[in-house]
């Protein structure tokens, strides 16, 4: 009788409620804007700018695809990270032999290279637009800077690190949308540049630098990384493995989370990239020497206001912080993942910088090394959208 009294008093004793489902979604984003970071970087800048000054809006096509395409892509890896409980890379070293694990590290690190020479020239050119420094000191300072921003997401906690990609990332958007509101596009020529077409092997090219900034190979790689540690940190992540396998109402439950964060955070990243494109296409094409970024914030500055080149020089200094922040953490994801070696982040981030900053002491055209490392990053989408969704389509997996 007294284990009765007992079960009947548990059975109405209050339970904490739950907490609002749409509390729960909240705490289950953000993964995805951190991704989403990459396709805003100071290579979609030059890369989009170039479109709109040199085309109008011949390639606003371009830019819708390629962001289609990023959605399901990115959705895949985060897809992987939930199921599996591993980053992409973690994934396909037990899959690979020793070599062309070796050779599929130092590609991907190529790639890292090539993100990271985007993000430091992007930073140093806001620097100089800013305040008048040196790209050189520029590029140091945005280093320094990105280190800093990565020990945070060391040594603090992974929700930390995103929050402040977050707002870093809300400042991208006021920096690059708000021109449109002092200049408006031509939305019947918009519409027009739906249709997909090209303009001669020079439009191709500035294509090819638009996908390759849009769909990033660095960001598919880190994603599945990101929503892994996401979940275990706020204890979503080992509770549903632990308990099911990778199976039942809570796997499902972030994989809807995660739908809905890749989806709007990838909606926020190809406005951003349309509005540049749109903004370029609308107040400086015709204009000589507006296919640079600085040729173009100086061209913005004198049509539409210096407030309007102080807001777009701001948004590209976040771009340029929030992004190599991020590539650097990937590329230390890419090590650990592929060949087990777990190296410190400042040594990574050192290892991507270096080479950003020989190019710009040796005095290269910032925006055109800009334009060719997107080109360069276009050659890595291959590598890492086929693994993903062999991965993802397997029934092994």
């Amino acid at each position: 009788m007294p284990d009765d009294v007992e079960t009947i008093a548990q059975r109405h004793r209050p339970h904490p409620s739950p907490a609002p489902p749409r509390h729960r979604l909240l705490a289950l984003l953000g993964p995805a804007f951190v991704a989403a970071v990459a396709y805003v970087d100071p290579g979609n800048v030059a890369a989009n700018v170039t479109a709109g000054a040199r085309y109008g809006y011949l390639l606003v096509w371009v830019l819708v695809l390629a962001n289609a395409m990023a959605v399901l892509i990115q959705y895949q890896s985060a897809k992987l990270g939930i199921v599996t409980g591993r980053s992409l890379p973690q994934a396909l070293r037990p899959r690979m032999r020793p070599a062309s694990r070796i050779a599929f590290f130092l590609q991907a690190e190529l790639v890292a290279i090539a993100t990271d020479l985007a993000e430091v020239i992007g930073g140093a050119i806001a620097l100089h637009l800013l305040f008048g420094l040196p790209l050189l000191a520029g590029g140091c300072i945005v280093g320094v800077v990105s280190i800093g921003l990565l020990l945070i997401q060391e040594r603090r906690s992974q929700r930390t690190f995103e929050g402040i990609v977050v707002g870093l990332l809300v400042i991208i958007t006021i920096g690059f949308v708000g021109g449109l509101f002092v200049s408006p596009p031509d939305w019947g020529q918009t519409a027009a540049g739906l249709i997909p077409r090209l303009r001669g092997a020079d439009s191709l090219l500035v294509a090819a630098s638009m996908l390759g900034a849009t769909v990033m190979p660095h960001a598919i790689y880190l994603h599945s990384s990101l929503v892994r540690d996401h979940h275990d940190e706020i204890g979503e992540g080992r509770a549903h493995r632990d308990a099911a396998g990778a199976k039942g109402s809570r796997t499902g439950r972030l994989i809807h989370a995660t739908r809905v964060d890749v989806v709007w955070a990838l909606a926020v990243a190809g406005c951003v990239n349309i509005a540049l494109l749109l903004l370029a296409a609308s107040a400086l094409a015709g204009v000589e020497g507006t296919d640079t970024i600085e040729g173009a914030h100086a061209a913005i500055t004198e049509s539409l206001g210096s407030g309007v080149g102080i807001v777009f020089a701001v948004g590209l200094l976040a771009s340029g912080l929030a992004s190599t922040s991020v590539g650097a953490y990937a590329g230390s994801e890419i090590m650990q993942g592929l060949l087990d070696v777990r190296v410190p982040i400042i040594v990574q981030r050192v290892i991507t910088l270096i080479p950003a900053l020989v190019i710009i002491a040796l005095g290269s055209e910032p925006t055109w090394a800009l334009v060719v490392s997107q080109v360069v990053l276009s050659f890595g989408i291959p590598f890492a959208i086929v693994p993903l969704m062999r991965l993802t389509g397997s029934e092994q997996v």
